[in-house]
């Protein structure tokens, strides 16, 4: 066989299953090296990724993103512990995961209690995602819902049935809240 660079074979059309073996040259010396040595411990980047089935996922995405504590009608001043958002988007799915501590409170806001600054903006306003709590002592009053608009989450807080979405953010308070929506 004639030595050859990689850019000089011909195409394939039949993907690499990472059990074939390929002659490496180094110092005179023919060395057998897998597929799967060659990739394993890096990633691989695709621009899409094709599903027995026929679907085809052309997004996937992770990062990062700073939620901010709000009301609707007056922002609040506050002074943050920590605070700190991470996502995965796959196709057009978003799994936003945020954690907000408030250190202090020392102007109340007015209105609605929002978080806002998700990283994608949600493709249906008013019930375009939902949230779950993994824990919330952040916010005044009692939580019983979320949902998702723009990049903003709003919290129904109150009585049941109250329609009191007011409340606010509580100082010391830990808020750990995960949220799916579509973009």
């Amino acid at each position: 066989m004639a030595d050859s660079k990689i850019s000089a074979l011909p195409a394939s059309t039949t993907p690499l299953t990472g059990t074939e073996v390929l002659p490496i040259v180094q110092s005179s010396a023919t060395k057998q090296v897998s597929v799967a040595n060659l990739t394993a411990g890096r990633a691989i980047a695709a621009t899409s990724i094709q599903f027995g089935s026929g679907t085809v996922l052309s997004v996937y995405e992770e990062g990062t993103f700073t939620p901010v504590a709000t009301q609707s009608t007056s922002a609040p001043t506050l002074t943050y512990t920590g605070r700190s958002g991470k996502y995965v988007k796959i196709g057009r799915v978003v799994v936003a995961h945020l954690e907000i501590i408030i250190g202090a409170v020392s102007v109340p806001g007015v209105g609605a209690t929002q978080i806002t600054g998700l990283p994608f903006t949600i493709s249906e306003n008013n019930y375009g995602g939902q949230g779950s709590f993994g824990y919330n002592d952040a916010l005044v009053n009692t939580v019983y819902g979320c949902w998702c608009t723009g990049t903003t989450v709003a919290f129904r807080a109150g009585a049941r049935g109250s329609g009191n979405d007011t409340g606010g953010w509580s100082a010391g308070g830990y808020l750990d809240l995960t949220i799916v929506y579509q973009v």
